[in-house]
């Protein structure tokens, strides 16, 4: 009989997985979950460090429920798509008070939690209880795409539906845990997006986009579009002391939860002595860019009231280990070493 798809997947993973990465070791269904999220539109190469140093911080599920959100944002800070952070959070608070403190090991069960989708919730299922539960995440639709021919962009439903068909077919009903890693270990390692390396690959002999010569065409990209601009004036402002005054943003939206610093219109320049100028940032969204431009000066209307529980003066050290944005850190940065 020939070797199946997983069976050959199985066998090169043995030899040439990656059998180190630190949520595996030990294989909990709360390291595994927090894993896979951060590895949500993260490379495993920024994930390891964010990793390590949030299991320092928050080892447990009930850890992570007890802290305030401000505590979770700063540990995320810089990792970004920051809807994840507050999503942990929720859903940290909702196993203390619906399920022990513990992950549930049933898909459905995980999916009615915050930030959980079909694949984390196979995912789950599969790496922390070794349990059969078909994913698909990016790596393994750029996978199935290539080895079934499956023409399309991944995003549309149409072809989604026929990935996920694909995915249930290679799911073997034993391994779970060492499948579902085998598969993006296979993505991440081999069938890259560029200079994918066929030789190596152990099914690459019935590959259709390999035999028909379209490694380079599939996964079909996703349609061109035209990423809209933006434009937005921040304050930095700094005291006599030289502290810095942040907001908190809204708790959804764009840095939903982060302290940032606050924006400007036209009318509602306060009274600033100017300090030395700051470029301009521009930061790319998923849909969007923003370009961002800076007013610095020193706060002088020293009859302004501006501490409360969205605006507040930090220190320049107190305010880089808040959860902020990445280019509010840059900025906060710089002013590190310019003179008050």
């Amino acid at each position: 009989m020939e070797p199946t798809f997983a069976d050959r997947l199985l066998n090169w993973w043995q030899e040439n997985g990656r059998h180190d990465l630190p949520w595996q070791h030990p294989r909990t269904a709360y390291r595994v979950w927090i894993s896979e999220i951060m590895l949500q539109q993260t490379r495993v190469e920024t994930v390891v460090g964010y990793f390590q140093r949030f299991m320092q911080r928050f080892p447990t599920v009930d850890a992570l429920a007890r802290v305030p959100l401000d505590d979770v944002l700063a540990a995320w800070s810089g990792l970004g798509y920051y809807a994840r952070a507050r999503n942990l959070h929720a859903a940290a608070r909702e196993l203390v008070a619906h399920h022990g403190g513990e992950l549930p090991g049933e898909i459905d069960a995980l999916e009615a939690l915050p930030g959980i989708g079909r694949s984390t919730a196979a995912a789950i299922v599969a790496q922390a209880f070794d349990r059969r539960a078909v994913i698909l995440d990016g790596n393994v639709k750029r996978v199935l795409a290539r080895h079934a021919g499956i023409d399309g962009w991944p995003g549309q439903s149409s072809v989604q539906r026929l990935l996920w068909q694909e995915a249930d077919r290679r799911t073997p009903p034993g391994r779970a845990a060492a499948y579902t890693q085998a598969i993006m270990d296979l993505g991440a390692t081999l069938c890259r997006p560029k200079q994918p390396d066929c030789a190596a690959c152990p099914v690459a002999d019935d590959c259709k986009a390999r035999l028909d010569g379209r490694v380079h065409e599939l996964p079909a990209p996703r349609p061109a579009r035209t990423l809209p601009e933006r434009s937005q004036r921040f304050l930095v402002a700094r005291d006599g002391r030289g502290r810095i005054l942040l907001a908190r943003r809204p708790p959804t939206g764009i840095w939903g939860g982060l302290w940032c610093l606050p924006e400007l219109d036209v009318d509602s320049m306060p009274a600033l002595h100017r300090l030395s100028r700051l470029d301009p940032l521009r930061h790319v969204f998923s849909h969007f860019a923003l370009t961002m431009h800076f007013e610095h000066g020193r706060w002088t209307d020293e009859s302004a009231q501006v501490n409360d529980d969205d605006s507040r003066w930090f220190e320049t050290e107190a305010a880089l280990a808040l959860g902020l944005p990445r280019p509010v850190r840059v900025v906060i940065e710089a002013l590190c070493a310019m003179p008050v």
